[in-house]
């Protein structure tokens, strides 16, 4: 019997799709309306997220617009933005709302990074605990006459193989990340 690592792929998978997605929320020097997704504005007494409530696109390359679906929902979209603190200028006129972001300078760069780095382990670390799982789960196996010692050293590898590839995803979404923030 040969050993599936389906479970180990999705969680593999789950690690690089959490990975991309807190990148995104990184702020760099480069307007991106990924960094509103978790904005929340409050609408007739809820608070929704800001892509349902209007559009963000970009302006230019520190600029986005936002052009809420109603009209009346431009001072709340301000209001729900400069509350979230992401050191950005929120500027309301009569299309919407435009945010503009600051250059970042070098102390930020660093900061950003360290950030990065930080998110990268977590991911490592999500990574190693479904490893050790799926390695406690073949020894088990080979413990209840499942898998031969030949079955489980193959197992062993072919799951070595599989973290390394993933491991080299994570690394890769860093590198692209660091190169953002450096640009």
């Amino acid at each position: 019997m040969t050993y599936t690592f389906g479970a180990f792929d999705a969680r593999a998978g789950e690690a690089g799709e959490w990975l991309a997605k807190e990148f995104s929320g990184i702020r760099t020097g480069r307007a991106a309306p990924a960094l509103l997704d978790g904005v929340q504005v409050e609408q007739y007494g809820a608070r929704v997220p800001l892509p349902q409530a209007a559009s963000v696109g970009v302006e230019d390359a520190r600029t986005l617009r936002i052009s809420p679906y109603e009209a009346g929902a431009a001072k709340a979209i301000e209001k729900a933005i400069t509350e979230t603190d992401l050191g950005v200028s929120v500027v309301a006129d009569e299309k919407g709302v435009r945010v503009i972001f600051p250059e970042l300078t070098s102390e930020r760069r660093a900061q950003l990074l360290r950030l990065a780095k930080a998110r990268l382990e977590d991911a490592r670390v999500s990574l190693r605990k479904a490893r050790d799982e799926i390695v406690k789960d073949i020894e088990q196996k080979e413990k209840a006459g499942e898998l031969t010692k030949d079955e489980k050293f193959r197992a062993k590898d072919d799951l070595q193989k599989r973290v390394d590839r993933a491991n080299e995803r994570l690394e890769a979404l860093f590198v692209k990340k660091e190169k953002e923030i450096q640009a």
